[in-house]
């Protein structure tokens, strides 16, 4: 009986909280509207040659005068949702995902971005990742939409044949520059730091990833095996077996996880699952022995690199474009 009305008692708060979050929902998408409302009319304003940089301040300070209460719109922000309408007014295909975003973030996501794709990008992550502004201020310094837009590019035919939807699904390189390891380290250093960062480690996996275990022990016949780092991915409904290299990436690597692959797959994935993901995580890689390694492979995984240091944007920004300029150019 005590039971059965602490779980009644559950249901009550999780009442009070959809409640809460739905009125959080409503109130943002009120003040993103608003923005955008604000930024329109001094967009036309301006174009029309109505308005000056000094009316925008004689209007933020009339605003002020008018509801001292009121915080939020200085001559600034005032610009800021201007430049907010002009930026997106010729998408509105986007306008859903700019009401399920906070201010905070719309303002890094279209001030830092440089491409429509690219806002569009982060608009989508954030909403469903659900960010906080620190946490999408990590991804965008470590070049998350170039990294996710490479590896799409990467992916073998058996991933995209078995996994339609699998597109951001991962990254080219993963940057833990989080785990504080030294240059040179093991395997072993490598996992235990990825375990005591947990939660940093989902943040950069992507928060549908739910982990299930380290040495995750498999049996064939009379002998014990054990993977990495096992992850269930909610969005693909499969399994997902992390190898781990600490060193640079050789083609005999694959033929383990292969193995660990058919074994998931036979003994451990559900009827109602996909076939089971591998990714080998290594220190680095020769991606033309890569290509070379994948191309008559016939699981569902793939080699990515990991980084202990943030990358250098502007580096990750010229690989960005050579790959898909070549694909451009072959096209």
């Amino acid at each position: 009986m005590k039971k059965q009305i602490e779980s009644q008692f559950i249901e009550v708060v999780k009442l009070i909280q959809n409640s809460r979050f739905n009125a959080y929902k409503a109130v943002n998408t009120e003040l993103i509207d608003l923005y955008w409302r604000i930024g329109e009319y001094i967009s036309i304003r301006i174009i029309n040659e109505e308005w000056g940089k000094s009316i925008v301040i004689r209007l933020a300070q009339y605003i002020q005068s008018a509801e001292p209460d009121i915080q939020g719109f200085s001559d600034k922000n005032l610009w800021r949702m201007k430049q907010f309408f002009e930026t997106y007014k010729d998408h509105p295909k986007l306008s859903a995902l700019l009401r399920e975003n906070t201010w905070t973030n719309n303002l890094a996501i279209f001030s830092r971005s440089k491409s429509i794709e690219e806002k569009e990008f982060y608009l989508r992550l954030c909403a469903k990742e659900m960010y906080s502004s620190r946490e999408l201020e990590r991804q965008m310094n470590s070049g998350v939409f170039e990294r996710v837009m490479i590896g799409n590019q990467k992916l073998s035919s058996v991933m995209r044949e078995l996994k339609p939807n699998i597109s951001h699904g991962f990254k080219d390189t993963y940057v833990f520059e989080f785990l504080n390891l030294p240059e040179i380290h093991s395997e072993g250093e490598l996992q235990h730091a990825l375990i005591a960062q947990m939660k940093n480690v989902i943040l950069e996996l992507g928060k549908d990833f739910l982990f299930m275990d380290e040495q995750y022990r498999i049996q064939v016949g009379n002998s014990d095996f054990y993977i990495d780092l096992v992850f269930y991915h909610r969005s693909l409904q499969c399994l997902i077996a992390f190898e781990l290299k600490a060193d640079k990436f050789k083609p005999e690597h694959l033929g383990q996880l292969n193995f660990y692959l058919e074994a998931l797959d036979r003994d451990v994935k559900k009827q109602h699952e996909n076939p089971s993901i591998g990714i080998l995580l290594c220190k680095n890689k020769d991606i033309e022995v890569v290509e070379y390694a994948l191309s008559r492979n016939l699981s569902p995984a793939m080699v990515a690199e990991y980084q202990t240091i943030l990358p250098e944007k502007k580096a990750l920004q010229r690989r960005f474009h050579e790959i898909f300029e070549n694909v451009s150019n072959t096209n």
